[in-house]
């Protein structure tokens, strides 16, 4: 069986490390994938988008645990949810949501049978205590009901609606990656139905005229906009961090607009 790990928990500190120690003395046989511990520290959101473009990617039955939980401890509950033959494993704060927005789960179950928790349960460390050792249990079989009561629901994030005008869309920034790239909630569906000029897509004080079909489009060091492989509009710099040079951040406006007078070439 195939469990993966999504956490803010980085990598200086030993708590990953403990969490396969407890899947591994549970499940030996189970094969543990580090999705990321890189999600930025207690951001629900990002944890909760990175989860979502990637569970397509893995086979039927994968168990899916991510525990970005500031809320830890607290009245927040930590769920399973089964959906399409696959499992979910967190807190009950929406960082399962994004992943099942367009699913319906075949059962939801809160985390309540202590038999299958480390005793005594931390409150601050449910990774180790509640959440790996239900993964490891799943891997051995152990059927979902058996955890705990049923639920009707969970929390549920959303990603930002787009903006719609004459002129074009309007959205913003949601994730910045490792190399500075920014990825808006413009999705790819949301240029259909458009003919005519290349967008101009603003941002700030920069202007980059039509999308690209690839990073090494422009030369060194330009902006380049481009549908990326989550099928989302990516502001890059080509060989450079678009995040630094143009000093954006998460939640920053970007604007796509079809106007032939509108601004031309690259900033």
């Amino acid at each position: 069986m195939l469990i993966t790990l999504t956490t803010d928990f980085g990598s200086s500190d030993p708590f990953v490390g403990i969490m396969k120690g407890i899947i591994a003395g549970i499940a030996p046989e189970a094969r543990v994938i580090d999705l990321s511990h890189g999600v930025p520290l207690q951001n629900v959101m990002i944890g909760a988008l990175l989860l979502r473009h990637s569970v397509s990617y893995f086979p039927r039955g994968t168990i899916h645990v991510a525990v970005v939980d500031p809320g830890v401890g607290g009245a927040r509950r930590p769920l399973l949810i089964e959906s399409d033959g696959s499992y979910f494993v967190g807190p009950d704060n929406g960082v399962l949501s994004l992943a099942l927005a367009d699913k319906q789960p075949t059962r939801i179950v809160h985390l309540s049978n202590p038999s299958y928790h480390l005793r005594p349960v931390s409150a601050t460390f449910h990774g180790r205590d509640i959440f790996a050792p239900v993964a490891a249990y799943l891997a051995l079989g152990v059927a979902a009901p058996a955890f705990g009561e049923g639920v009707a629901d969970f929390a549920r994030l959303h990603i930002p609606k787009v903006g719609r005008t004459a002129r074009g869309l309007s959205g913003e920034i949601l994730y910045i990656d490792h190399f500075g790239n920014l990825f808006t909630n413009i999705c790819e569906h949301d240029l259909t139905g458009r003919s005519g000029d290349q967008p101009v897509v603003s941002m700030g004080d920069v202007a980059i005229r039509g999308l690209a079909s690839n990073y090494a489009a422009v030369i060194e060091g330009e902006f380049v906009a481009l549908i990326n492989s989550w099928g989302l509009l990516e502001i890059a710099a080509y060989k450079d961090s678009a995040e630094r040079r143009a000093a954006a951040k998460i939640g920053d406006k970007v604007e796509l607009i079809w106007d032939e007078q509108g601004k031309r070439g690259q900033s």
